[in-house]
C-alpha cells in the first residue's frame, strides 16, 4: 500500500523559513513525479513544486520561484520542500503527491494518483 506522510508544517513569521518532508513507502517510485501542492481556504489546489524521481526535472509555480526549493533523497524515498522568505499568502495546507507521469511535469491534480494527508503551513504578518 502506497503511503505518503508529510511533516514539517507549522506557524512561522513572514520572512521565515520552513522545510517540509514527505516520506514515501509501499512501492518503488522510479519514474514517479513527486509534487507539493497547496490549498488555501476557498481556493483550488495548486501545484507549488515538483521533481521527477530519477531524471531531476523540476517545476516551480511562478509565485514561489526563487523562494522554494524541491529536492529528493532517493535512498530515503523522501522529498523535501525548503521554503524561504515566506509570505502570508503562502498560508495553506500543503500536500505531497506522486504521479506516474511521462514527459513534461503536469500541474493537473488528476495526474497524481497518490496523496498525503496534508500539513498546515501558517505564515503570520
Amino acid at each position: 500500500q502506497v503511503q505518503l506522510v508529510e511533516s514539517g508544517g507549522g506557524l512561522v513569521q513572514a520572512g521565515g523559513s520552513l522545510r517540509l518532508s514527505c516520506a514515501a513507502s509501499g512501492r518503488t517510485f522510479s519514474n514517479y513525479v513527486m509534487g507539493w501542492f497547496r490549498q488555501a481556504p476557498g481556493k483550488e489546489r495548486e501545484l507549488v513544486a515538483a521533481v521527477s524521481w530519477s531524471a531531476g526535472r523540476t517545476f516551480y509555480a511562478d509565485s514561489v520561484k526563487g523562494r522554494f526549493t524541491i529536492s529528493r533523497d532517493n535512498a530515503k524515498n523522501t522529498v523535501y520542500l525548503q521554503m524561504s522568505s515566506l509570505k502570508p499568502e503562502d498560508t495553506a495546507v500543503y500536500f505531497c503527491a506522486a504521479g506516474l507521469i511521462f514527459g513534461p511535469i503536469t500541474t493537473m491534480t488528476s495526474a497524481y494518483g497518490h496523496w498525503g494527508q496534508g500539513t498546515q503551513v501558517t505564515v503570520s504578518s
